[in-house]
């Protein structure tokens, strides 16, 4: 009977370290009701002012990492940055919008009346060095506007702690790492828009 009360208290005790990590959304602003009858939405991103991992500054983040990279072997860091900025419209942009469609049940299309625009305030890329490693993780706000007037902003959600994990982890490529964040971030932001 011990046996089973320690491993209950375990449980619960794993349970609440993992929801304490989860990911957090919450409605700031507005109300999503004019999306009940939409069947699209277009969307648009946003990385102004965006904080990275220890730096308050991208490009002090960016600065860094290029040149530590090319000390280690020339050229390698000018790939690194360019990769960087890159991986934003071939990966992350892409998978966000897969997964925003498999869960708010909208298809994304430019035309839409409506677009949601995911405005990344924060990025920690993590690491996976094998032996060690550290999820990447998003935060940011989702902007419901209207297409033809973007200034019009219908509502607001702030999304914290997406995190970017993969099965296995072998997720050692930072583009890989985010991605999955931003997938993440979009899974939950479907379940929400389609539950209001």
């Amino acid at each position: 009977m011990k046996i089973f009360s320690t491993g209950a208290l375990v449980l619960c005790l794993a349970f609440i370290c993992y929801t304490s990590r989860a990911q957090r959304l919450k409605l700031t602003d507005g109300s999503l009701s004019v999306l009940k009858d939409q069947k699209t939405i277009s969307t648009d991103f946003a990385y102004d002012n965006m904080k990275v991992g220890k730096y308050d500054k991208e490009e002090d983040y960016v600065r860094n990492k290029t040149a530590d990279y090319n000390k280690k072997e020339a050229g390698k860091g000018d790939t690194w940055a360019k990769n960087w900025v890159d991986d934003r419209q071939s990966r992350f942009e892409p998978k966000f919008n897969e997964l925003l469609e498999k869960s708010s049940e909208l298809s994304v299309k430019k035309n839409a009346k409506y677009t949601l625009i995911y405005k990344t305030s924060f990025t920690e890329p993590g690491f996976n060095i094998g032996i060690m490693r550290k999820n990447a993780e998003t935060n940011g706000e989702a902007w419901i506007v209207e297409t033809d007037n973007k200034s019009n902003v219908i509502a607001k959600i702030s999304v914290q702690r997406a995190l970017g994990r993969t099965f296995g982890g072998y997720d050692f490529d930072t583009g890989e790492r985010i991605s999955e964040a931003y997938a993440d971030a979009a899974k939950a932001l479907g379940n929400f828009i389609r539950k209001q």
